[in-house]
């Protein structure tokens, strides 16, 4: 049976991303390390709504609102998951990045000290929310370590 030492779980807090949560924690020994990705994507830094935002005083007024919001939102999920690990005594390092998740992802695994990664599977279609795109086969290609990836909740 697999017994990873350091599991990195990449993770936003979707019901895909919520059921590979679950199974991180359950492959989580004793002395094991969870090492939790979050990737903020690129596509926010765009969301800024130029065409009904008509100064620069208001889309900056705008744009540290959003990223606001999504801070926010990072940190309710990270104290969600240290409480989960500390009620598990797992040791939880988080970690949240700015950037292409399925890239973003290949160079948290390239700087080592991953055992295994977690991944929730990506949402269906037909099911509302986002659709991150870190699980491509670019990135099941360029994978050294193993993977789980978490069917979609049912």
């Amino acid at each position: 049976m697999l017994k990873p030492k350091h599991i990195l779980l990449a993770s936003h807090g979707t019901p895909g991303a919520r059921a590979a949560e679950r199974a991180a924690f359950a492959l989580c020994g004793p002395k094991a390390t969870l090492h939790h990705l979050i990737v903020v994507p690129d596509f926010w830094k765009g969301m800024m709504g130029d065409d009904w935002l008509n100064n620069a005083s208001t889309r900056d007024t705008y744009g540290r609102y959003v990223e606001g919001e999504l801070e926010n939102e990072v940190r309710r999920h990270i104290a969600s998951l240290q409480r989960q690990a500390a009620k598990h005594r797992i040791r939880y390092r988080p970690e949240v990045v700015f950037g292409k998740p399925e890239q973003c992802l290949r160079e948290r695994i390239a700087r080592g000290r991953v055992d295994l990664v977690v991944l929730g599977a990506p949402r269906p279609k037909g099911k509302s929310g986002l659709r991150s795109y870190m699980v491509t086969e670019k990135l099941l290609r360029a994978l050294h370590v193993p993977a789980l990836i978490v069917p979609y909740p049912a």
